[in-house]
């Protein structure tokens, strides 16, 4: 007997399994918050250099803000005020004769910046004063962030499968709401990232453990329902974090804020059972079949599970048991299967860089950040949703070529539209938005049909790095835009369609058996 029969008996989607699904939402929702929370603590405030230093006497104290801001702050090639120059002494000429040489005496903000606190009361930017020269530190904590989710993806994954997935995702749960907590309390910027870094390290543990037993749970027939359930959790949390964000502009309570529904969840922990699945593979036949019971009766299927003994239940350990252990190397040891691996590792790496740093990028556009952030989160729900009908009609495969290459689209015209056009540019940039979230949903069904069986947790685990590192680039393809303002969208846009090329190179795994072992790939 397979454990999926056993589930098929206990009703594989019954009461039971929407509950687990519930509590895993709910744990989800706080998830995207902190993925997206820099584009708000760590936003970059207007600023100008604080030219208290230049008062040299009753004649500049005597000035108006005004003719202040004129002899002390140069004029930039765009008609507005420096950020990051001043002039090294007033310049009492300019209050007579408009014309401006900023390329005579200026030097670097000598006593620090003003920012305006307009919009954010305070974010770490101003804190830490993360601007012009220190404008890479910036980025870098987001860097830091995800590089900590990377470390967490694989430390979690490997602990779920050694000491069970019950116990660790209330040790994700209970150690990102401490170091979310620790964060907010932060009294300098090297104490800020490292602590972001183990809450990056701990909130992505909720990720992989909370999809892994909810998927264990249900039956072959409605994993493809819970995927995109599990992908919307992203969708509606991000578009309640625009909500807070509002709400909230001071950086340490928005950081508050956005961690203690870790609380709510922790108290839920309670009615998540272990995985049954797991229990059997590891000897533990009798807590394995105690809450199979549970399941039984919540989905009114007692009768089933009475006949199941488990002496039953360890035979399927045996049914299941694989004739040796496998390892990252049997990734790359035969040509198809090495094949498989870098063509989806490279499409995982286009997909994430591209959607996050769409997803960074919520500034310059018509609507402010606040709506730009709700707008991105919102159209993720029709395009998630859309998923359910076209991963069949169809096909995976021209699915995800599909989304990205609307993606590459859009950025492509955003590039040549004239830069007064900030409503149409809007709108393009949220519909791009909408293709790479779809791109995103859909690339996690679609590559854990590709690998074999023997080793799809393997191969999955490499993507899921791989796109947490490319997840850590992101913030700095932004950067580039000193370079050239279009270049990171010329970036996205070559990566988006390079997906779409090695997309191509893969097989439909549509209405196909998925494959069992390495010798399935090569043949």
């Amino acid at each position: 007997m397979r454990f999926e029969s056993v589930l098929a008996g206990i009703n594989g989607f019954g009461r039971f399994q929407k509950m687990i699904l519930v509590i895993s939402f709910i744990g989800r929702l706080s998830i995207p918050c902190h993925f997206m929370l820099n584009n708000f603590i760590a936003d970059v405030p207007p600023h100008r250099c604080d030219f208290s230093s230049l008062d040299d006497g009753d004649v500049f104290r005597n000035l108006s803000m005004e003719e202040k801001l004129v002899v002390s702050i140069p004029v930039q090639e765009d008609g507005t005020p420096s950020s990051c120059r001043m002039f090294a002494e007033p310049q009492y000429h300019l209050l007579l004769n408009s014309s401006n040489f900023t390329e005579a005496g200026t030097a670097p903000c000598q006593t620090g910046w003003v920012y305006d606190n307009a919009t954010f009361r305070s974010t770490v930017t101003s804190q830490w004063d993360l601007v012009c020269e220190r404008r890479g530190k910036n980025k870098a904590s987001a860097t830091i962030f995800f590089i900590g989710a990377t470390m967490g993806a694989i430390t979690f994954g490997s602990l779920s499968d050694r000491f069970g997935r019950r116990s660790m995702i209330l040790v994700s749960y209970v150690s990102a709401m401490l170091f979310g907590f620790a964060s907010a309390l932060s009294t300098s910027y090297v104490m800020f990232v490292v602590l972001r870094f183990f809450t990056g390290f701990c909130v992505t543990g909720v990720l992989v453990i909370a999809g892994a037993l909810t998927v264990e749970w249900v039956d072959v027939e409605h994993r493809k329902l819970v995927g995109v359930i599990d992908s919307l959790a992203w969708a509606f949390g991000s578009a309640l974090f625009a909500g807070v964000a509002y709400l909230v502009t001071d950086w340490r309570w928005l950081t508050v804020s956005v961690t203690s529904p870790l609380i709510l969840v922790i108290i839920m922990w309670r009615w998540l059972p272990e995985s049954a699945r797991w229990l059997i593979a590891n000897g533990k036949h009798e807590q394995a079949h105690m809450y199979l019971k549970k399941c039984a009766k919540m989905n009114q299927a007692e009768n089933f599970i009475d006949a199941i003994k488990t002496e039953t239940l360890s035979a399927i350990v045996v049914t299941e048991k694989r004739d040796r252990v496998y390892s990252l190397l049997d990734l790359i040891r035969t040509p198809k299967m090495r094949k498989l691996a870098l063509c989806t590792g490279l499409l995982w790496a286009c997909l994430s860089t591209t959607y996050f740093a769409i997803s960074f990028h919520i500034t310059g556009f018509w609507l402010d950040i606040y709506f730009t952030q709700f707008a991105y989160s919102l159209i993720e729900i029709p395009g998630k949703i859309s998923l359910y009908f076209l991963l069949d009609k169809i096909g995976r495969r021209s699915t995800v070529v599909g989304a990205q290459l609307m993606v590459a689209i859009c950025l492509g015209i955003n590039i040549l539209l004239p830069k007064d056009l900030s409503l149409i540019i809007t709108v393009i940039a949220v519909i791009g938005k909408g293709f790479s979230a779809a791109g995103m949903a859909a690339i996690v069904l679609y590559t854990s049909e590709l690998y074999p069986t023997v080793v799809r947790q393997i191969g999955m685990g490499c993507n899921s790095c791989i796109g947490q590192i490319s997840t850590a680039v992101a913030p700095f393809v932004l950067l580039l835009d000193e370079v050239w303002t279009d270049l990171p969208q010329v970036v996205l846009c070559c990566m988006t369609v390079l997906g779409a090329i090695v997309t191509r190179t893969l097989p439909e795994t549509s209405n196909k058996c998925m494959p069992e072992t390495i010798d399935d790939i090569e043949q």
